[in-house]
């Protein structure tokens, strides 16, 4: 909570290079959308744009090749990832969120995702005190155009804690 105000509502744009129907395939894939692929193939063999599947953008957790094994938090998540938590002996949970859908992205263009902290609330329950974090997440387009929003929630414990699982013992 000590860092969190200072944070609060400042951007940090990260690009996310440009998009590929190969990406978009892997997606697809690996959430069982197995037509898209034949469908996605057949659009950018006849010279036509391919859109990127539903919720393409707000499923990536990064766009690098991803930090090495060593350099991931103890609960498994990259830095990146852990807003306003760098070094501190914390558990992450994301607790949720929500996606407000704008434009379709399509192969070939360049993406860029401005994330931002925009709340951090002390909160408590039966497994003792714990922070929520409100985090958004802006895709756009090179031209600016918005093409999603990602508003999500983000649970920060106590790193020797567990959460309860209502059954009297630790999840």
């Amino acid at each position: 909570m000590t860092r969190a105000p200072s944070l609060i509502g400042r951007w940090e744009a990260e690009d996310c290079g440009v998009l590929t129907v190969k990406e978009f395939c892997r997606y697809a894939t690996a959430v069982g959308d197995d037509a898209y692929a034949a469908r996605a193939r057949a659009r950018e063999a006849a010279g036509e744009p391919v859109e990127a599947p539903p919720l393409f953008l707000a499923a990536m957790m990064g766009w690098e090749d991803g930090p090495p094994e060593d350099e991931l938090r103890p609960d498994g998540l990259a830095t990146r990832e852990s807003p306003c938590t760098q070094g501190l002996p914390v558990r992450l949970v994301h607790g949720g969120q929500s996606v407000r859908l704008a434009g379709v992205p399509v192969a070939g263009a360049r993406i860029t995702a401005s994330r931002a902290l925009m709340s951090a609330d002390r909160k408590g329950g039966r497994s003792g005190e714990f922070v929520l974090l409100g985090v958004t997440t802006r895709f756009t387009a090179e031209d600016g155009t918005e093409l999603m929003a990602v508003d999500e929630t983000i649970v920060v414990l106590d790193g020797g804690t567990a959460p309860d699982d209502g059954k009297g013992g630790a999840a």
